[in-house]
Protein backbone atom coordinates (compact mmCIF):
# COMPACT_ATOMS: atom_id res chain seq x y z
CA UNK A 1 0.00 0.00 0.00
CA UNK A 2 3.01 2.40 0.49
CA UNK A 3 3.68 2.58 -3.08
CA UNK A 4 0.02 3.40 -4.11
CA UNK A 5 0.55 6.77 -3.79
CA UNK A 6 4.02 6.52 -5.81
CA UNK A 7 2.10 4.62 -8.81
CA UNK A 8 -0.97 7.43 -8.36
CA UNK A 9 1.44 10.31 -9.25
CA UNK A 10 3.73 8.88 -11.43
CA UNK A 11 1.14 6.11 -14.09
CA UNK A 12 0.22 9.11 -15.86
CA UNK A 13 4.04 10.67 -16.93
CA UNK A 14 4.86 6.88 -18.13
CA UNK A 15 1.72 6.58 -19.92
CA UNK A 16 2.70 9.76 -21.74
CA UNK A 17 5.66 9.21 -22.19
CA UNK A 18 4.54 5.80 -24.61
CA UNK A 19 2.08 8.46 -25.96
CA UNK A 20 5.06 10.42 -27.29
CA UNK A 21 6.44 7.25 -28.70
CA UNK A 22 3.49 6.15 -30.93
CA UNK A 23 4.58 5.70 -34.82
CA UNK A 24 3.15 8.37 -36.36
CA UNK A 25 0.85 6.46 -38.39
CA UNK A 26 -0.88 5.22 -34.80
CA UNK A 27 -4.70 5.88 -35.57
CA UNK A 28 -5.81 8.71 -33.55
CA UNK A 29 -8.26 6.42 -31.84
CA UNK A 30 -5.32 4.66 -29.92
CA UNK A 31 -3.74 7.42 -28.03
CA UNK A 32 -7.79 8.32 -27.47
CA UNK A 33 -8.47 5.26 -25.84
CA UNK A 34 -5.12 5.40 -24.13
CA UNK A 35 -5.85 8.90 -22.35
CA UNK A 36 -9.06 7.87 -21.46
CA UNK A 37 -8.14 4.52 -19.89
CA UNK A 38 -5.07 5.77 -17.82
CA UNK A 39 -7.58 8.42 -16.36
CA UNK A 40 -9.86 5.77 -15.44
CA UNK A 41 -7.42 3.93 -13.58
CA UNK A 42 -6.23 6.64 -11.95
CA UNK A 43 -9.73 7.30 -10.53
CA UNK A 44 -9.93 3.87 -9.29
CA UNK A 45 -6.62 4.11 -7.48
CA UNK A 46 -7.69 7.43 -5.44
CA UNK A 47 -10.98 5.56 -4.93
CA UNK A 48 -8.51 3.04 -3.59
CA UNK A 49 -6.31 5.13 -1.31
CA UNK A 50 -9.85 6.84 -0.25
CA UNK A 51 -11.39 3.41 0.90
CA UNK A 52 -8.34 2.45 2.85
CA UNK A 53 -7.88 5.41 4.86
CA UNK A 54 -8.34 5.60 8.15
CA UNK A 55 -11.30 7.54 9.84
CA UNK A 56 -9.40 8.82 13.06
CA UNK A 57 -7.44 11.56 10.50
CA UNK A 58 -3.74 12.34 10.57
CA UNK A 59 -0.77 11.90 7.50
CA UNK A 60 -1.26 8.28 6.11
CA UNK A 61 0.05 5.63 3.45
CA UNK A 62 3.66 8.38 4.17
CA UNK A 63 6.42 7.19 1.50
CA UNK A 64 10.09 8.55 2.73
CA UNK A 65 13.34 7.85 0.45
CA UNK A 66 16.44 9.40 0.78
CA UNK A 67 16.92 12.68 -2.53
CA UNK A 68 18.89 15.32 -2.24
CA UNK A 69 20.60 14.26 1.51
CA UNK A 70 23.45 16.78 2.12
CA UNK A 71 20.60 19.48 1.64
CA UNK A 72 17.96 18.04 3.25
CA UNK A 73 15.38 17.11 0.50
CA UNK A 74 13.66 13.91 0.35
CA UNK A 75 11.35 12.00 -1.62
CA UNK A 76 8.30 12.42 1.42
CA UNK A 77 4.92 11.96 0.59
CA UNK A 78 1.89 11.25 2.11
CA UNK A 79 -2.30 12.37 2.65
CA UNK A 80 -4.09 13.43 5.33
CA UNK A 81 -7.88 14.85 5.14
CA UNK A 82 -6.26 18.16 3.58
CA UNK A 83 -4.82 16.71 0.26
CA UNK A 84 -7.12 13.33 0.14
CA UNK A 85 -10.14 15.60 -1.49
CA UNK A 86 -7.90 17.49 -4.15
CA UNK A 87 -6.33 14.20 -5.16
CA UNK A 88 -10.12 12.70 -5.89
CA UNK A 89 -11.17 16.07 -7.43
CA UNK A 90 -8.07 16.10 -9.52
CA UNK A 91 -8.67 12.25 -11.12
CA UNK A 92 -12.33 13.48 -12.09
CA UNK A 93 -11.36 16.19 -13.21
CA UNK A 94 -8.77 14.67 -15.62
CA UNK A 95 -10.94 12.12 -16.77
CA UNK A 96 -13.97 14.43 -17.11
CA UNK A 97 -11.62 16.04 -19.30
CA UNK A 98 -10.16 13.45 -21.25
CA UNK A 99 -13.34 12.34 -22.10
CA UNK A 100 -14.62 15.60 -23.18
CA UNK A 101 -11.71 15.85 -25.54
CA UNK A 102 -12.07 12.82 -27.35
CA UNK A 103 -13.38 14.77 -30.71
CA UNK A 104 -9.89 16.59 -30.58
CA UNK A 105 -7.90 16.45 -33.22
CA UNK A 106 -5.50 18.54 -33.41
CA UNK A 107 -2.04 17.00 -32.81
CA UNK A 108 -3.93 14.82 -30.46
CA UNK A 109 -0.63 12.48 -29.01
CA UNK A 110 1.08 15.73 -27.82
CA UNK A 111 -1.58 17.20 -26.24
CA UNK A 112 -2.77 13.97 -24.45
CA UNK A 113 0.30 13.72 -23.05
CA UNK A 114 0.81 17.21 -21.94
CA UNK A 115 -2.51 16.72 -19.89
CA UNK A 116 -1.47 13.30 -18.48
CA UNK A 117 2.08 15.28 -17.17
CA UNK A 118 0.19 17.83 -16.21
CA UNK A 119 -1.68 15.10 -14.03
CA UNK A 120 1.48 14.42 -12.45
CA UNK A 121 2.36 17.53 -11.37
CA UNK A 122 -1.01 18.21 -9.73
CA UNK A 123 -1.06 14.94 -7.66
CA UNK A 124 2.35 15.17 -6.77
CA UNK A 125 1.88 18.76 -5.20
CA UNK A 126 -1.10 17.91 -3.22
CA UNK A 127 1.03 14.24 -1.86
CA UNK A 128 4.16 16.39 -1.30
CA UNK A 129 5.91 16.23 2.30
CA UNK A 130 8.35 18.27 1.18
CA UNK A 131 9.31 21.76 0.37
CA UNK A 132 11.18 21.31 -2.78
CA UNK A 133 9.19 18.03 -3.54
CA UNK A 134 6.43 20.79 -3.58
CA UNK A 135 8.13 23.48 -5.30
CA UNK A 136 9.41 21.48 -8.48
CA UNK A 137 5.52 20.02 -9.09
CA UNK A 138 4.64 23.48 -8.30
CA UNK A 139 6.90 24.76 -11.05
CA UNK A 140 6.18 21.95 -13.55
CA UNK A 141 2.71 22.68 -13.63
CA UNK A 142 3.36 26.01 -15.11
CA UNK A 143 5.31 24.24 -17.43
CA UNK A 144 2.73 21.93 -19.28
CA UNK A 145 -0.05 24.60 -18.91
CA UNK A 146 1.65 27.06 -20.53
CA UNK A 147 2.13 24.63 -23.49
CA UNK A 148 -1.58 23.97 -23.51
CA UNK A 149 -2.93 27.28 -23.56
CA UNK A 150 0.13 28.41 -26.25
CA UNK A 151 -0.25 25.13 -28.72
CA UNK A 152 -3.94 24.56 -28.39
CA UNK A 153 -5.56 28.01 -27.30
CA UNK A 154 -7.53 30.76 -29.56
CA UNK A 155 -6.23 33.60 -31.12
CA UNK A 156 -4.27 35.55 -28.61
CA UNK A 157 -2.71 32.26 -27.18
CA UNK A 158 0.55 32.66 -27.15
CA UNK A 159 0.20 36.26 -25.34
CA UNK A 160 -1.53 34.96 -22.86
CA UNK A 161 0.45 31.85 -21.84
CA UNK A 162 3.65 33.45 -21.89
CA UNK A 163 1.75 36.14 -19.49
CA UNK A 164 0.72 33.06 -17.51
CA UNK A 165 4.14 31.99 -17.11
CA UNK A 166 5.80 34.88 -16.45
CA UNK A 167 3.43 35.96 -13.61
CA UNK A 168 3.30 32.13 -11.75
CA UNK A 169 6.94 31.82 -12.52
CA UNK A 170 7.97 35.22 -10.73
CA UNK A 171 5.41 34.01 -8.15
CA UNK A 172 7.35 30.19 -7.70
CA UNK A 173 10.57 32.20 -7.51
CA UNK A 174 9.69 34.24 -4.53
CA UNK A 175 7.71 30.63 -2.79
CA UNK A 176 11.62 29.33 -3.51
CA UNK A 177 12.64 32.41 -1.56
CA UNK A 178 10.25 31.80 1.72
CA UNK A 179 11.02 27.42 1.35
CA UNK A 180 14.95 28.69 1.90
CA UNK A 181 13.74 30.94 4.61
CA UNK A 182 12.30 27.90 6.39
CA UNK A 183 15.14 25.71 6.00
CA UNK A 184 17.73 27.92 7.37
CA UNK A 185 15.63 28.80 10.33
CA UNK A 186 15.45 25.11 11.05
CA UNK A 187 17.56 23.12 13.17
CA UNK A 188 18.50 20.57 11.59
CA UNK A 189 18.16 21.82 8.55
CA UNK A 190 15.25 20.81 6.72
CA UNK A 191 12.69 21.39 3.68
CA UNK A 192 10.57 18.40 5.42
CA UNK A 193 7.28 19.89 5.95
CA UNK A 194 6.26 17.48 9.22
CA UNK A 195 9.74 18.11 10.66
CA UNK A 196 9.38 22.04 10.16
CA UNK A 197 5.72 21.83 11.40
CA UNK A 198 6.97 19.89 14.37
CA UNK A 199 9.53 22.48 14.57
CA UNK A 200 7.99 26.02 14.14
CA UNK A 201 11.54 26.89 13.43
CA UNK A 202 10.93 30.87 13.50
CA UNK A 203 8.89 31.33 16.75
CA UNK A 204 9.20 34.30 18.70
CA UNK A 205 11.61 35.34 15.57
CA UNK A 206 8.73 38.28 14.13
CA UNK A 207 11.12 39.65 11.85
CA UNK A 208 12.15 37.21 9.94
CA UNK A 209 9.04 34.94 10.08
CA UNK A 210 7.11 38.33 8.29
CA UNK A 211 9.40 38.61 5.47
CA UNK A 212 9.43 34.39 4.90
CA UNK A 213 5.80 34.72 5.50
CA UNK A 214 5.52 37.59 3.04
CA UNK A 215 7.45 35.46 0.21
CA UNK A 216 5.67 32.48 0.82
CA UNK A 217 1.95 34.47 0.54
CA UNK A 218 3.32 36.42 -2.37
CA UNK A 219 4.26 33.12 -4.30
CA UNK A 220 0.74 31.23 -3.53
CA UNK A 221 -1.39 34.30 -3.70
CA UNK A 222 -0.69 34.72 -7.55
CA UNK A 223 -1.29 30.66 -7.99
CA UNK A 224 -4.19 31.24 -6.54
CA UNK A 225 -5.24 34.33 -7.98
CA UNK A 226 -5.67 37.15 -5.80
CA UNK A 227 -6.16 40.40 -5.71
CA UNK A 228 -3.85 41.99 -6.87
CA UNK A 229 -2.16 39.38 -8.45
CA UNK A 230 -4.74 38.31 -10.98
CA UNK A 231 -4.84 39.98 -14.25
CA UNK A 232 -3.06 36.80 -15.54
CA UNK A 233 -6.27 35.17 -15.05
CA UNK A 234 -9.06 36.20 -17.12
CA UNK A 235 -6.64 35.97 -20.51
CA UNK A 236 -5.07 32.73 -20.04
CA UNK A 237 -8.57 31.27 -19.27
CA UNK A 238 -10.20 33.20 -22.25
CA UNK A 239 -7.14 32.03 -25.06
CA UNK A 240 -6.94 28.42 -23.24
CA UNK A 241 -8.85 25.69 -24.78
CA UNK A 242 -11.54 24.23 -22.81
CA UNK A 243 -10.29 21.29 -21.13
CA UNK A 244 -7.32 23.80 -20.46
CA UNK A 245 -9.54 26.45 -18.79
CA UNK A 246 -11.48 23.41 -16.96
CA UNK A 247 -7.95 22.23 -15.29
CA UNK A 248 -6.60 25.87 -15.02
CA UNK A 249 -9.44 26.79 -12.74
CA UNK A 250 -10.63 23.27 -11.28
CA UNK A 251 -7.27 22.22 -10.26
CA UNK A 252 -4.65 24.39 -10.69
CA UNK A 253 -5.74 27.25 -9.04
CA UNK A 254 -6.16 25.05 -5.59
CA UNK A 255 -2.65 24.56 -5.28
CA UNK A 256 -2.38 28.14 -3.70
CA UNK A 257 -4.99 27.99 -1.06
CA UNK A 258 -3.86 24.47 -0.64
CA UNK A 259 -0.16 25.66 0.53
CA UNK A 260 -1.95 28.47 2.62
CA UNK A 261 -3.30 25.47 4.80
CA UNK A 262 -0.56 23.21 4.05
CA UNK A 263 2.36 25.75 4.75
CA UNK A 264 2.08 29.26 5.57
CA UNK A 265 -0.32 28.13 8.45
CA UNK A 266 1.14 25.41 10.77
CA UNK A 267 4.79 26.50 9.67
CA UNK A 268 4.59 30.04 10.68
CA UNK A 269 2.02 29.86 13.39
CA UNK A 270 2.65 33.52 15.00
CA UNK A 271 3.34 35.50 11.74
CA UNK A 272 -0.12 34.39 10.75
CA UNK A 273 -1.99 35.09 13.28
CA UNK A 274 -0.18 38.49 13.04
CA UNK A 275 -0.97 38.97 9.60
CA UNK A 276 -4.46 37.27 9.57
CA UNK A 277 -6.40 40.54 9.40
CA UNK A 278 -4.81 41.69 5.84
CA UNK A 279 -5.56 37.69 4.33
CA UNK A 280 -9.08 38.88 5.40
CA UNK A 281 -9.03 42.48 3.86
CA UNK A 282 -7.47 40.73 0.43
CA UNK A 283 -10.54 37.96 0.58
CA UNK A 284 -13.01 40.37 0.73
CA UNK A 285 -11.29 42.69 -1.92
CA UNK A 286 -11.09 39.41 -4.14
CA UNK A 287 -14.86 38.44 -3.42
CA UNK A 288 -16.15 41.90 -4.71
CA UNK A 289 -13.59 42.78 -7.30
CA UNK A 290 -13.98 39.71 -8.98
CA UNK A 291 -17.52 39.58 -9.03
CA UNK A 292 -18.21 43.32 -9.89
CA UNK A 293 -15.75 42.76 -13.15
CA UNK A 294 -17.53 39.87 -14.12
CA UNK A 295 -20.62 41.64 -13.98
CA UNK A 296 -19.32 43.88 -16.56
CA UNK A 297 -18.12 41.17 -18.79
CA UNK A 298 -19.17 40.74 -22.08
CA UNK A 299 -17.35 37.68 -22.94
CA UNK A 300 -18.70 34.57 -21.38
CA UNK A 301 -15.74 32.58 -20.95
CA UNK A 302 -13.80 35.85 -19.45
CA UNK A 303 -17.06 35.91 -17.16
CA UNK A 304 -16.55 32.82 -15.68
CA UNK A 305 -12.79 33.62 -15.44
CA UNK A 306 -13.54 36.22 -13.10
CA UNK A 307 -15.93 34.54 -10.69
CA UNK A 308 -13.14 32.09 -10.15
CA UNK A 309 -11.79 35.17 -8.48
CA UNK A 310 -14.49 35.79 -6.29
CA UNK A 311 -14.67 32.45 -5.16
CA UNK A 312 -10.78 32.20 -4.52
CA UNK A 313 -11.70 34.98 -2.48
CA UNK A 314 -14.06 33.07 -0.18
CA UNK A 315 -11.53 30.71 0.37
CA UNK A 316 -9.09 33.72 1.61
CA UNK A 317 -12.13 35.21 3.82
CA UNK A 318 -11.66 31.47 5.52
CA UNK A 319 -8.40 31.11 6.47
CA UNK A 320 -7.58 34.48 7.23
CA UNK A 321 -10.84 34.50 9.86
CA UNK A 322 -9.41 31.58 11.51
CA UNK A 323 -6.93 33.41 12.84
CA UNK A 324 -7.80 37.16 12.82
CA UNK A 325 -8.77 36.80 16.61
CA UNK A 326 -9.06 35.11 19.51
CA UNK A 327 -12.84 35.72 20.58
CA UNK A 328 -14.59 32.85 18.75
CA UNK A 329 -14.71 29.14 19.40
CA UNK A 330 -12.79 26.49 17.93
CA UNK A 331 -16.53 24.70 16.44
CA UNK A 332 -16.57 28.12 14.46
CA UNK A 333 -12.56 27.93 13.42
CA UNK A 334 -13.08 24.28 12.33
CA UNK A 335 -16.07 25.23 10.19
CA UNK A 336 -13.96 27.97 8.71
CA UNK A 337 -10.95 25.79 7.45
CA UNK A 338 -13.67 23.07 6.88
CA UNK A 339 -15.80 25.09 4.44
CA UNK A 340 -12.56 26.50 2.94
CA UNK A 341 -11.37 22.90 2.06
CA UNK A 342 -15.10 21.77 0.76
CA UNK A 343 -14.66 25.26 -1.47
CA UNK A 344 -11.61 24.36 -3.10
CA UNK A 345 -13.17 20.93 -4.18
CA UNK A 346 -16.90 22.73 -5.35
CA UNK A 347 -15.48 25.21 -7.06
CA UNK A 348 -13.22 22.59 -9.06
CA UNK A 349 -16.27 20.66 -10.07
CA UNK A 350 -18.63 23.15 -11.20
CA UNK A 351 -15.94 25.41 -12.64
CA UNK A 352 -14.76 22.73 -14.29
CA UNK A 353 -18.20 22.28 -15.94
CA UNK A 354 -19.08 26.03 -16.45
CA UNK A 355 -15.80 26.03 -18.69
CA UNK A 356 -16.19 23.13 -20.65
CA UNK A 357 -19.84 24.76 -21.45
CA UNK A 358 -18.09 27.26 -22.30
CA UNK A 359 -16.44 25.10 -24.99
CA UNK A 360 -19.15 23.76 -26.49
CA UNK A 361 -20.57 27.49 -26.88
CA UNK A 362 -17.17 28.15 -28.82
CA UNK A 363 -17.26 24.93 -30.26
CA UNK A 364 -20.71 25.78 -32.16
CA UNK A 365 -20.84 29.34 -32.71
CA UNK A 366 -16.43 30.47 -33.00
CA UNK A 367 -17.28 33.27 -30.05
CA UNK A 368 -17.53 33.27 -26.31
CA UNK A 369 -19.50 37.33 -27.18
CA UNK A 370 -22.78 36.76 -25.11
CA UNK A 371 -24.56 39.13 -27.40
CA UNK A 372 -23.93 37.12 -30.58
CA UNK A 373 -26.24 34.69 -28.93
CA UNK A 374 -30.01 34.20 -27.97
CA UNK A 375 -32.41 31.90 -27.50
CA UNK A 376 -30.51 28.97 -27.56
CA UNK A 377 -32.76 27.07 -25.17
CA UNK A 378 -35.34 26.35 -28.20
CA UNK A 379 -32.85 24.64 -29.94
CA UNK A 380 -30.18 22.52 -27.28
CA UNK A 381 -32.45 22.38 -24.18
CA UNK A 382 -30.27 19.82 -22.46
CA UNK A 383 -27.15 22.53 -23.57
CA UNK A 384 -29.80 25.25 -21.77
CA UNK A 385 -30.44 22.91 -18.45
CA UNK A 386 -27.02 22.22 -17.69
CA UNK A 387 -25.84 25.42 -18.27
CA UNK A 388 -28.33 26.64 -15.82
CA UNK A 389 -27.66 24.09 -13.29
CA UNK A 390 -23.86 24.99 -13.40
CA UNK A 391 -24.46 28.50 -13.23
CA UNK A 392 -27.16 27.92 -9.80
CA UNK A 393 -24.62 25.31 -8.64
CA UNK A 394 -21.52 28.58 -8.43
CA UNK A 395 -23.79 31.03 -7.02
CA UNK A 396 -24.27 28.78 -4.40
CA UNK A 397 -27.86 27.87 -4.63
CA UNK A 398 -29.19 25.15 -1.65
CA UNK A 399 -28.86 21.32 -2.87
CA UNK A 400 -25.34 22.20 -4.78
CA UNK A 401 -21.83 21.52 -2.91
CA UNK A 402 -21.36 25.20 -3.14
CA UNK A 403 -23.93 26.21 -0.77
CA UNK A 404 -22.08 23.76 1.81
CA UNK A 405 -18.95 25.23 1.48
CA UNK A 406 -20.09 28.89 1.62
CA UNK A 407 -22.41 28.40 4.07
CA UNK A 408 -19.75 26.99 6.38
CA UNK A 409 -17.25 29.59 5.46
CA UNK A 410 -20.00 32.28 6.33
CA UNK A 411 -20.72 30.46 9.81
CA UNK A 412 -16.98 30.56 10.49
CA UNK A 413 -15.89 33.85 9.83
CA UNK A 414 -18.97 35.66 10.96
CA UNK A 415 -18.32 35.95 14.51
CA UNK A 416 -14.62 36.81 14.15
CA UNK A 417 -15.34 39.08 11.20
CA UNK A 418 -18.91 40.18 11.18
CA UNK A 419 -18.06 43.23 8.77
CA UNK A 420 -15.96 41.41 6.17
CA UNK A 421 -18.75 38.34 6.17
CA UNK A 422 -21.79 40.99 5.98
CA UNK A 423 -18.99 42.43 2.70
CA UNK A 424 -18.72 38.96 1.14
CA UNK A 425 -22.24 37.79 1.26
CA UNK A 426 -22.77 40.69 -1.34
CA UNK A 427 -20.64 38.45 -3.66
CA UNK A 428 -23.29 36.02 -4.03
CA UNK A 429 -25.94 38.62 -5.01
CA UNK A 430 -23.54 40.20 -7.56
CA UNK A 431 -22.84 36.63 -9.18
CA UNK A 432 -26.71 35.79 -8.74
CA UNK A 433 -26.80 38.86 -10.81
CA UNK A 434 -24.42 38.39 -13.51
CA UNK A 435 -25.28 34.85 -13.94
CA UNK A 436 -29.18 35.57 -14.44
CA UNK A 437 -27.97 38.05 -17.29
CA UNK A 438 -25.98 35.55 -18.80
CA UNK A 439 -28.59 33.64 -19.02
CA UNK A 440 -31.06 35.68 -19.75
CA UNK A 441 -28.79 36.52 -23.12
CA UNK A 442 -27.69 33.31 -24.36
CA UNK A 443 -30.82 30.71 -23.56
CA UNK A 444 -33.75 33.25 -23.70
CA UNK A 445 -35.46 35.54 -26.20
CA UNK A 446 -35.60 35.10 -29.92
CA UNK A 447 -33.00 33.28 -31.82
CA UNK A 448 -29.72 34.87 -32.62
CA UNK A 449 -26.52 32.97 -33.93
CA UNK A 450 -22.96 34.38 -34.96
CA UNK A 451 -22.11 34.07 -38.20
CA UNK A 452 -19.49 31.90 -37.33
CA UNK A 453 -22.31 29.10 -37.05
CA UNK A 454 -23.65 29.10 -40.91
CA UNK A 455 -26.29 32.01 -40.24
CA UNK A 456 -26.33 34.88 -42.09
CA UNK A 457 -26.65 37.46 -39.65
CA UNK A 458 -26.53 37.33 -36.04
CA UNK A 459 -29.74 39.26 -35.60
CA UNK A 460 -31.47 37.14 -37.95
CA UNK A 461 -33.42 33.85 -36.98
CA UNK A 462 -32.46 31.24 -40.04
CA UNK A 463 -34.49 28.12 -40.69
CA UNK A 464 -35.14 25.62 -37.93
CA UNK A 465 -33.91 22.85 -40.04
CA UNK A 466 -30.97 25.08 -40.32
CA UNK A 467 -30.86 26.05 -36.94
CA UNK A 468 -30.54 22.36 -35.95
CA UNK A 469 -27.16 22.41 -37.92
CA UNK A 470 -25.98 25.58 -36.48
CA UNK A 471 -26.27 24.77 -32.84
CA UNK A 472 -26.80 21.16 -31.96
CA UNK A 473 -27.45 19.62 -28.46
CA UNK A 474 -24.91 17.91 -26.41
CA UNK A 475 -22.64 15.57 -27.95
CA UNK A 476 -21.73 12.37 -26.34
CA UNK A 477 -18.40 13.47 -25.38
CA UNK A 478 -19.80 16.63 -24.05
CA UNK A 479 -22.16 14.48 -21.62
CA UNK A 480 -19.56 13.19 -20.31
CA UNK A 481 -17.05 15.42 -19.75
CA UNK A 482 -20.09 17.64 -17.99
CA UNK A 483 -22.97 15.62 -16.86
CA UNK A 484 -20.55 13.69 -13.74
CA UNK A 485 -19.27 16.99 -12.42
CA UNK A 486 -22.57 18.54 -12.06
CA UNK A 487 -23.65 15.19 -10.48
CA UNK A 488 -21.26 15.30 -8.17
CA UNK A 489 -21.69 18.96 -7.15
CA UNK A 490 -25.38 17.84 -6.63
CA UNK A 491 -24.50 14.62 -4.03
CA UNK A 492 -21.77 16.76 -1.94
CA UNK A 493 -24.65 19.29 -1.80
CA UNK A 494 -27.34 16.61 -0.49
CA UNK A 495 -24.74 14.21 1.06
CA UNK A 496 -21.73 16.06 2.28
CA UNK A 497 -21.08 13.67 5.43
CA UNK A 498 -18.27 11.61 3.35
CA UNK A 499 -16.52 14.59 2.72
CA UNK A 500 -16.41 16.07 5.85
CA UNK A 501 -15.34 13.19 8.02
CA UNK A 502 -12.27 13.37 5.80
CA UNK A 503 -11.35 17.07 6.21
CA UNK A 504 -12.61 17.31 9.94
CA UNK A 505 -9.90 15.91 11.37
CA UNK A 506 -7.65 17.61 9.36
CA UNK A 507 -9.52 21.14 10.15
CA UNK A 508 -8.73 20.44 13.72
CA UNK A 509 -5.04 19.38 13.72
CA UNK A 510 -4.04 22.82 11.91
CA UNK A 511 -5.99 24.88 14.34
CA UNK A 512 -4.05 22.73 17.28
CA UNK A 513 -0.72 24.13 15.19
CA UNK A 514 -2.01 27.68 14.67
CA UNK A 515 -2.90 27.85 18.07
CA UNK A 516 0.91 27.21 19.22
Amino acid sequence: MTRLLTALVFTPTAVALLLLALPARTPVQVPRAVWVATTAVELALVTAVWAGYGTGGGMQYEVRARWIPTAGVGYHIGVDGLSLPLLALTCVLFLACALYSLRENRRFPPYAALFLFLQTTCLGLFVSLDLILFFVFFDLSIVAMYFVIAGWGHRDAKAAALKFFLYTFLGSLALLLGFIGLYLAATPHTFDMVDLTRQNPLAGRSAHASLVLLAIVVGLAVKTPTIPFHTWLPPAHTEAPAAGSAILAGVLLKMGTYGFLRIAMPMLPDAWRRYALVLVVVGVLSVLHGALVALAQTDFKRMIAYTSVNHMGYIVLGVGAVAATADTSAQARSLAVTGSVTQMVSHGLITGALFLLAGVLYERGRTHDMGAYGGIAATAPVFAALTGAAAFASLGLPGFSGFIAEFQIFTGALGPQPLATALSVLGILLTAGLFLRALRTILMGPLRLPNASGTSHPSLTPHPSRTQRAFPDLRAHEYAGVVPLLVLAVLLGLAPRFLLDVVEPAARTILEQLAR
